[in-house]
């Protein structure tokens, strides 16, 4: 019995005054080593980590605008490129239209050129030839009324007068 009296006596919800003073003695005791020797560095390491993701979202945000500016400058280019190449083209088109022009022109002056020459030697080949039929129906004409006048003429004043004045008339043409 004289155990279960000590028993008796110790329980949880009555401590023992001297205990609760060692142990909270004890306690603040690990708790200022703990504090100097633990609890600063880990601070520290959190704070550093906390700085390096501060550091990183900023960055990271620095990189997204920095891509958004991209992005809109490289729209930009494109919309340039793009207005660029229209006008490229349309002057390519002006210009292959302007040297279809005039080369048309020069075509159309050419040939205007070839006609006007063949026009003209048409005519002078027209001209020479009525001359030679003139000059060869002349010297028919002469050949003719030569023989004509020959046998016609063979004493006769008023012919031989006539021809004297149709030579003379000849003459004058």
């Amino acid at each position: 019995m004289a155990n279960m009296l000590i028993l008796a006596d110790f329980t949880v919800m009555k401590p023992d005054p001297g205990l609760v003073f060692w142990t909270f003695l004890i306690f603040l005791l690990v708790w200022i080593i703990l504090g100097r020797v633990a609890f600063k560095p880990i601070q520290k390491a959190l704070k550093q980590r906390e700085n390096d993701i501060q550091s990183s979202l900023d960055e990271a945000k620095r990189a997204r605008d920095e891509m958004a500016q991209l992005q809109s400058q490289n729209e930009q280019l494109l919309k340039e490129a793009q207005v660029e190449r229209a006008k490229i083209l349309r002057e390519a088109k002006d210009t292959k239209e302007a040297i279809i022009k005039e080369a048309k022109e020069a075509a159309s002056e050419e040939a205007k050129k070839i006609v006007a020459d063949a026009k003209a030697q048409i005519n002078n080949m027209r001209m020479e030839t009525m001359t030679n039929i003139r000059n060869e129906v002349g010297t028919m004409a002469v050949d003719i009324a030569e023989k004509v006048l020959r046998s016609k003429l063979q004493g006769d004043k008023e012919q031989e007068a006539l021809v004297n004045q149709l030579v003379d008339e000849i003459k004058f043409n």
